[in-house]
């Protein structure tokens, strides 16, 4: 296996299951050194980590509120302690809270806008000073394909997602010139713990709309990960990548 990864630190943010494991999981098989973070220990998390360091690499739990600058900060302070640089973010971190726009609370706003968007804010403020003194970087932002096209009963999901387009189009254009890259990823139907809850006519109706007519893996996300953290994608910034199978 050519290993894209070696040599390079990577922090994954909500990556104790899902997509979020798989990219870590990946990573570690191309090489890469890993902060891997989430709100607790679980089950998940302690096999994840079992499974990085079979795999040769060095590797880092850190459980806290990705949505709380102080802990992100304290957070990033520790992984620097331990690995004395970053070179890859991903703010993979996110939750939803689905329902129609007339049910939906506040509650259900704030809690999906401050993982899902705060959490990229957080996280990107506390690591831009490494990454500008490395004069390196990648930052990858998880997003949805909602966030470009929008769907009924996930209006604060959709518009965390457009949010964190026009986020990482601004960190791009900002942080360009230290060669610090920020690409989003925006993956559409996948088979995880979040899409497996959904009823089977939903789930039929989707597959109607996938050209590939299959549901994504979390491979296939994470495979999208390595390109966008790898030195094959050094020339792209400010960009979204779409992987929805013709969604």
């Amino acid at each position: 296996m050519n290993k894209l990864l070696t040599g390079k630190t990577a922090m994954i943010t909500g990556a104790g299951r899902g997509i979020g494991k798989q990219i870590a999981l990946t990573f570690a098989q191309h090489g890469a050194d890993l902060i891997v973070t989430d709100l607790k220990e679980t089950e998940s998390s302690i096999e994840l980590m079992k499974e990085i360091e079979n795999l040769g690499v060095k590797g880092l739990f850190l459980a806290y509120d990705v949505s709380k600058l102080d802990q992100t900060e304290a957070a990033v302070k520790q992984a620097m302690e331990a690995f004395g640089k970053i070179d890859v973010l991903v703010n993979n971190a996110g939750i939803t809270r689905d329902t129609l726009l007339m049910r939906m609370t506040e509650t259900d706003w704030d809690m999906v806008m401050n993982v899902n968007v705060k959490s990229i804010f957080n996280h990107t403020k506390a690591i831009q000073s490494i990454m500008l003194k490395q004069r390196f970087g990648s930052i990858i932002n998880m997003g949805s394909i909602v966030g470009i096209t929008g769907n009924a009963g996930q209006i604060n999901y959709s518009a965390s997602k457009a949010a964190i387009i026009g986020l990482s189009k601004s960190v791009a254009r900002e942080l360009g010139s230290r060669n610090i890259r920020c690409n989003v990823i925006a993956p559409g139907f996948i088979e995880t713990e979040m899409t497996h809850v959904l009823p089977q006519e939903v789930k039929d109706a989707y597959m109607k709309t996938i050209s590939l007519r299959r549901t994504g893996k979390p491979t296939d996300i994470a495979n999208t990960a390595v390109f966008l953290a790898s030195d094959l994608s050094d020339y792209m910034t400010g960009q979204v990548l779409v992987c929805d199978g013709g969604m």
